[in-house]
């Protein structure tokens, strides 16, 4: 008799807590267990997620489907929700807003989808999450501070990605973290990612097939360990101006010579800002093919910029007096330093442009007269012929449509092409 009331209290029991739930969407199952509402929708070819779930379902599959996309309200009816699995669909696109509404959520997983931008401020509202599984996707790039919310999370997989850097101080805010997965992805092995580097190899954090965390560039580096690059002695630019002749001393119709001189690891790049006739030039991109093109029959250079970071100005005049800036710039920062140029004599009464003397000044004693289609003396040609050769990012060669013999001045393009190029020289 005892046993008789013992079984029968046991399947009431039963019933009540595996009794399939009111209200369940087709063709899901909603079950309740434990005192947790689970909807078991994966595996299903559902295309997008079904509406009319319950409202306390703590529990969601929705993996193996064929979901390819999730818009804002998506989950506006199931906010109790504290699992979320959305592994192997199709999902490419996630709205910003869709997962901010669950704010009691402690494990999600989006793995395994093809999804490229991601609702990285919903995370914001998802300070409960422990489980975030987010590998082999699309994703390119983590936004710094990210993950500033998740304290409480303890494992991370955005392995299988595109990223080819993470900011330093990406994981910084999780400090419950135990677990993380980065490895295949196509890191670029520069400065930037030193910190990577070091912090791998000193973190308590699991991480797991370290060998295969490796770099896509610079090529010396190609499929190489990230544990296998050197360290990178890397250092912001500093920059150096000089002229010659000397700013104090600069006539109407004289040249001059700017010379940027800028140091740093990885090698800097440079850009001449020049602020001069009330507006601000910049010799970058295709600027630079516009601004050292070949100017038309009559009419006189303003400036050229070398590769070595030499800015030369053939003819001063009015319209060149201004500031000069030359700008450095490498993965690890920035640098500038600038030059006023200002004439101290005035224009000639006898010329009807800048630059376009009726007389020509005679040679110092002792150097060599340039020839009429000279614009540069000989001190300044060999100012440009012994500077040291910083790389000019900015500029770059390319032919010359009314000139299909010459090339402009560029990147790489030696000294001595500019002489018989551009004639700036004298034979």
């Amino acid at each position: 008799m005892v046993v008789a009331l013992l079984l029968r209290a046991w399947l009431a029991a039963s019933a009540f807590w595996w009794a399939p739930s009111a209200g369940c969407p087709e063709p899901c199952a909603c079950v309740d267990k434990y005192a947790q509402q689970f909807a078991d929708c994966a595996y299903k070819d559902l295309q997008t997620v079904p509406s009319g779930l319950p409202s306390n379902v703590t529990t969601l599959s929705l993996s193996a489907n064929k979901i390819t996309a999730l818009a804002r309200g998506t989950f506006a009816e199931v906010t109790q929700v504290t699992s979320l699995w959305l592994a192997h669909n199709q999902i490419r696109a996630v709205e910003e807003g869709t997962l901010a509404v669950l704010g009691l959520l402690k494990n999600l997983d989006v793995s395994h989808n093809q999804i490229a931008d991601f609702p990285w401020a919903d995370l914001r509202n998802l300070s409960a999450l422990q489980l975030l599984k987010m590998n082999n996707n699309r994703m390119a790039q983590v936004p710094s501070g990210a993950f500033s919310s998740l304290s409480d999370l303890r494992s991370l997989r955005i392995n299988n990605n595109f990223f080819s850097s993470l900011a330093e101080g990406t994981f910084d805010p999780l400090t419950s973290l135990s677990h993380l997965q980065i490895y295949n992805n196509p890191f670029n092995c520069t400065c930037q990612l030193m910190w990577l580097k070091n912090w791998t190899e000193h973190t308590l954090i699991s991480i797991p097939e370290r060998e295969a965390i490796t770099c896509a560039a610079p090529e010396a580096w190609k499929d190489q360990p990230l544990l296998d690059v050197p360290y990178m002695r890397c250092a912001a630019p500093v920059v150096r101006l000089s002229s010659q002749p000397d700013l104090h001393s600069l006539a109407y119709g004289s040249s001059l010579a700017l010379h940027c001189h800028a140091e740093g690891l990885p090698r800097p790049e440079l850009t001449w800002r020049i602020q001069a006739s009330g507006r601000t030039l910049e010799i970058t991109g295709s600027e630079v093919d516009r601004l050292n093109a070949l100017p038309p029959a009559g009419e006189r250079q303003n400036f050229r910029a070398f590769p070595n970071g030499t800015l030369l100005l053939p003819h001063l005049g009015k319209k060149e007096e201004g500031t000069y800036t030359c700008v450095a710039a490498n993965e690890v920062g920035s640098n500038q330093s600038s030059l006023r140029v200002g004439l101290a004599d005035a224009a000639p009464k006898d010329k009807d442009s800048v630059g376009s003397a009726k007389t020509e000044a005679k040679a110092p004693p002792g150097e060599r007269k340039a020839s009429k289609n000279s614009v540069m003396n000989p001190r300044l040609a060999e100012l440009a012929r012994a500077a040291p050769l910083p790389k000019l990012g900015v500029a770059h060669a390319s032919p010359d449509p009314a000139d299909p013999s010459g090339c402009f001045l560029g990147k790489g393009l030696r000294l001595e092409q500019a002489r018989g190029i551009f004639g700036l020289f004298s034979a």
